[in-house]
């Protein structure tokens, strides 16, 4: 779907102080040149994304991280050994190149070696850092694929790589290795508990003094619709309320059978974790987009390998609760 002819121009719109979108194997980045501020300035535009949030930098190999980060403790190196080029993030005191508009102003950087190809291609011919975050409006449902991009911000961008669907479908684990201990701040398709083994002890929570990180408000990924993540055995029921109030509806199941009523749009979800991660977004966009009244989405379980999954849906779900009928 991308020649090297599409690299080529994407990697001259970066120099040139332009916005590419590309896939990445989590979700579509909206990539700038990170050693040009102004570039960076024009993500923060075009997202409407708060200053004070950080971006992640994408490098082609873990041999860049030194461009971009002055101490580079063993865990980091093990964790870049283990799991990159992969869906992991990682926490660095920034080297003194790095500017304030990438990392909000504090003396960490956010770096991460992506496994998309196309992600592969453009960073290997580009030759430098990319600040990326989701390609979507801040706070809103993160893009998976380059349809996605395109309806969220039109002619905003320069360029969208199509790279087809992100395969995980959920932004990368984030783990802060700037304190006495390594520090979980984001849960994400890489477990905490893969982490803790190849770490070989136990990650910290974090603490007061933690980095701020992408993804992390409270509220965030959630669609323009009011979201309520509720257990299965109420989905119906609850569904059937909003009906009877002369109120439309869109759901997100596991395993509830659908009620035969007019006035709800229904989506059966994938039943294993992988799986429902993949089409998480996808299928939040296509409820976000049956302009119902609310968005049900019947709670995951508590399995680890669920953990990201049920973060983000919380962090969807935020000041939408009161919408229940």
């Amino acid at each position: 779907m991308v020649s090297s002819q599409d690299i080529e121009r994407a990697v001259a719109v970066l120099r040139a102080g332009g916005l590419v979108a590309f896939p990445t194997e989590t979700v579509y980045g909206l990539g700038a040149d990170a050693a040009n501020v102004e570039a960076v300035k024009k993500v923060f535009a075009v997202k409407r994304r708060p200053t004070h949030h950080p971006l992640i930098v994408h490098v082609a190999d873990a041999v860049q991280v030194a461009n971009w980060a002055r101490d580079i403790p063993p865990p980091a190196q093990e964790l870049a050994r283990r799991f990159w080029p992969g869906p992991l993030t990682i926490i660095l005191r920034r080297a003194p190149r790095v500017h304030d508009v990438v990392t909000g102003g504090q003396d960490t950087v956010a770096l991460r070696v992506p496994s998309h190809p196309v992600a592969q291609a453009l960073l290997r011919a580009f030759g430098g850092g990319v600040a990326a975050p989701s390609a979507n409006r801040f706070g809103r449902v993160s893009a998976t694929t380059a349809e996605h991009v395109r309806k969220e911000f039109g002619g905003e961008i320069e360029l969208v790589l199509d790279g087809g669907e992100s395969d995980v479908g959920l932004e990368s684990t984030i783990v802060d290795l700037t304190g006495a201990r390594p520090a979980l701040l984001r849960p994400g398709w890489i477990t905490a508990s893969q982490l803790e083994r190849a770490l070989g002890r136990p990650l910290a929570l974090p603490g007061a003094d933690a980095a701020r990180a992408p993804g992390t408000l409270p509220s965030h990924y959630a669609p323009q619709t009011p979201l309520v993540v509720i257990e299965g055995d109420l989905l119906g029921e609850l569904a059937a309320a909003f009906v009877r109030q002369g109120r439309r509806v869109a759901v997100l199941a596991l395993s509830a059978s659908q009620p035969v009523l007019q006035g709800i749009t229904w989506i059966t979800a994938p039943r294993d974790a992988a799986g429902y991660a993949h089409a998480l977004y996808a299928n939040l966009r296509g409820l976000d987009e049956a302009a119902c009244d609310a968005i049900l989405v019947e709670r995951p379980p508590a399995a680890p390998e669920w953990a990201a999954i049920n973060d983000r849906l919380n962090r969807a779900a935020t000041n939408a609760e009161s919408d229940q009928p």
